[in-house]
């Protein structure tokens, strides 16, 4: 399966999703996308620059970084499907919300217009309030799917959603069947 595999913010998970992105690539072709922020951000979590490496390693080709790379990957059908992983709240807004501002954004936009599936995995702080409508919108939304979700420490981030990553590629699995796994909410 030809996978689109874009990361975005939420440093805090890309320990936990390159890991499911390797395990990927050994059985999928993947095809790397990073958000602005992942691609430009050096943290806690690791530099930018050895993200990007790795990423382009184990898929065995360049990262798309741009408005201008990402565009072209809807109409030339570059992905069965699109994963996006480690989904912010932002992402997940702009998703909700038609804005198409940035290399993901415009993935997913390419990508809808073949009408195949996009998959969610959600990281934000916010998911049980601000980002709660976003998530409601895009769950009953035709070609979106979410890798299954729950709250990832209840008394210190009352609001905040995680996916169980570990389900990533059973979601991919079942979106490209058409189907959403269940349940949805952990």
């Amino acid at each position: 399966m030809r996978i689109g595999f874009a990361l975005c913010g939420s440093f805090c998970n890309h320990s936990a999703v390159m890991k499911l992105y390797e395990s990927l690539a050994e059985r999928h072709e993947l095809l790397p996308i990073l958000s602005e922020n992942a691609a430009k951000y050096d943290t806690r979590f690791g530099t930018a620059e050895s993200l990007t490496e790795r990423v382009e390693s184990l898929a065995g080709r360049r990262a798309v970084k741009t408005i201008v790379e990402a565009e072209p990957l809807g109409p030339s059908n570059a992905m069965d499907v699109l994963v996006i992983a480690p989904c912010t709240g932002n992402t997940l807004a702009k998703l909700a919300n038609g804005i198409t501002d940035g290399p993901v954004t415009m993935a997913a936009k390419s990508h809808l217009r073949n009408g195949r599936p996009v998959v969610l995995a959600l990281a934000t702080n916010d998911g049980l309030s601000a980002s709660a409508p976003n998530i409601a919108a895009l769950l009953n939304r035709k070609h979106y799917y979410f890798v299954p979700f729950g709250q990832d420490d209840p008394e210190k981030k009352p609001a905040s959603l995680v996916a169980d990553f570990a389900r990533l590629e059973e979601t991919v699995l079942a979106a490209a069947e058409g189907r959403q796994i269940q349940p949805v909410l952990l």
